[in-house]
């Protein structure tokens, strides 16, 4: 079990985490969804202890430190990575140094994204950057994996099979936290939905629970954001008023 308890993080006078507490156990696939701003990346890099906080994180009831941080990883659209190496160089590395490494999933993640092995991670696309990002946090046999907008500058096809993929490939045990924007992709792939509004925790729902509501997860966060759906033609009104007074 992953627990984050009274996390609270601010930036001089701007709160971007206030007092969030939130508990994903083995198996769980949660999306984590929110505005602009939200606290979405925040909150995963207090998780990992990427930036300093209040509050406490632990797994299975201990603290997060250097002996149990290897069960976390996180693909981030920010890269991680050295770029000036090969990603099988960053693959040695790895394997090195993180003994539940997936080296069958290494290779079939490269083969599928089509990424070339040998050549150096500074002459790779942004979307092939953020493809070996999510490549190096799935294969490196964490119990934990944590994604930000992982699929910034992919195709719709790339990321519509990925999902197909990664829902193959995940053990069991293995838990995955997705913060994106692409709620109508993942809909089908999430069995969690968790809404972070101004750093706050505004939702959290099993798909299941929505499903039997007979609801979805687009109408779930528009109800939770409070959504108006009046929004568009108030201001397309406002715009013409102004036109036909000049």
């Amino acid at each position: 079990m992953l627990e984050l308890n009274k996390i609270y993080k601010s930036y001089g006078f701007t709160t971007a985490i206030d007092c969030v507490s939130l508990s994903v156990g083995p198996g769980e696939i949660v999306g984590l969804f929110g505005e602009n701003g939200a606290g979405k990346t925040t909150l995963l890099k207090c998780a990992l202890g990427l930036t300093a906080h209040e509050g406490t994180v632990s797994l299975d009831g201990e603290p997060v430190t250097r002996r149990n941080i290897e069960r976390l990883s996180f693909a981030t659209c920010e890269h991680s990575f050295f770029p000036g190496l090969t990603p099988n160089a960053h693959r040695d590395f790895y394997r090195e140094h993180f003994p539940k490494w997936r080296e069958k999933r290494y290779a079939a993640l490269m083969d599928f994204f089509r990424l070339p092995p040998r050549k150096p991670l500074r002459s790779f696309s942004t979307g092939q950057k953020n493809q070996f990002e999510v490549i190096l946090a799935l294969s490196q046999g964490a119990d934990y994996i944590l994604m930000d907008e992982p699929f910034a500058g992919n195709d719709i096809f790339n990321r519509e099979d990925f999902y197909k993929v990664l829902l193959g490939i995940l053990e069991p045990e293995e838990t995955v936290i997705l913060s994106t924007h692409l709620l109508e992709e993942v809909e089908n792939f999430v069995s969690r939905a968790v809404l972070i509004k101004k750093g706050k925790i505004v939702g959290d729902e099993l798909i299941s629970d929505l499903e039997d509501r007979g609801t979805d997860l687009m109408g779930f966060v528009k109800t939770a954001y409070g959504y108006e759906p009046d929004r568009v033609s108030r201001a397309l009104g406002k715009l013409t008023g102004e036109e036909d007074e000049k």
